[in-house]
């Protein structure tokens, strides 16, 4: 198993940004939904945004786009469905407030986008303070978020180069692919997966490499890129951290 001792310490990320009015704030959200996981996606080439507000039990999932607001739900197993998993009450306002939140959210794209970003590489950089820039006096909002430390992984040790990339499959599995010299890595070599029962990374060899050639043995090159798994897909970053403080903020699910 991958030695957690050898992680970085947690550090802290504070950011002043301007969040505008927050209207989703003002919808009370039943007991039920009082502490969801949020995340958000916008991709600027088709002017979407997306977000996901996970349950154990459910989750809902909503696109904005031209100024319309599409959902659906998923069921605990990750069914999409049109039929929340939840009483229709509690759905109705669970859905407005999601929809009051994308379009308020999406509103302050794409400077708050730029804002966590940079944010975010301030942090990387040893900087415990952002401070976005405004133009003239604006009610600003100071979010703090812990920072989860990195795992402590040594380079590539074999011979040749490596790169990773996520590939189909469930878990999401990121294939390690290996190029000889400098060439293009594009032999998969091994996998990584999240277990669901475990919610721990679990890693593969391809059968059929050569670990001579790749030059550093099959069961340390799976210990290392279990590692490279848990810094890069299940720690959370700065920025996703970062990201979700603010979805509660304009949220109203922290003061």
């Amino acid at each position: 198993m991958t030695d957690l001792s050898l992680r970085l310490p947690d550090s802290r990320l504070r950011a002043v940004l301007n969040l505008g009015a927050k209207p989703a704030a003002a919808i009370s959200l039943p007991p039920r939904f009082a502490d969801p996981a949020l995340f958000a996606d916008w991709d600027p080439d088709s002017g979407m945004s997306s977000l996901f507000v996970d349950f154990e039990d459910g989750q809902l999932h909503l696109e904005f786009r031209d100024g319309t607001v599409d959902s659906h739900f998923h069921t605990s197993e990750g069914e999409e469905t049109d039929r929340s998993p939840w009483p229709a009450g509690d759905s109705v306002i669970l859905v407005e407030w999601a929809s009051v939140l994308l379009a308020d959210f999406h509103s302050l794209l794409p400077g708050l986008f730029d804002d966590i970003t940079q944010a975010a590489a301030w942090h990387e950089e040893g900087f415990d303070l952002y401070v976005c820039e405004v133009e003239g006096p604006v009610q600003l909002d100071l979010l703090e978020i812990q920072v989860q430390g990195e795992l402590m992984t040594l380079p590539w040790l074999g011979a040749g180069t490596v790169s990773n990339d996520h590939v189909d499959g469930e878990g999401h599995r990121i294939a390690l692919y290996w190029g000889p010299g400098d060439s293009e890595p594009d032999l998969a070599i091994a996998d990584a997966w999240l277990d669901p029962g475990t919610e721990e990374p679990t890693t593969r060899a391809v059968p059929g490499v050569d670990w001579t050639e790749i030059g550093w043995p099959e069961d340390e090159v799976l210990e290392w890129l279990k590692g490279i798994y848990l810094n890069h897909h299940v720690i959370p970053a700065a920025e996703g951290t970062l990201l979700e403080a603010v979805l509660r903020r304009l949220g109203g699910l922290e003061a």
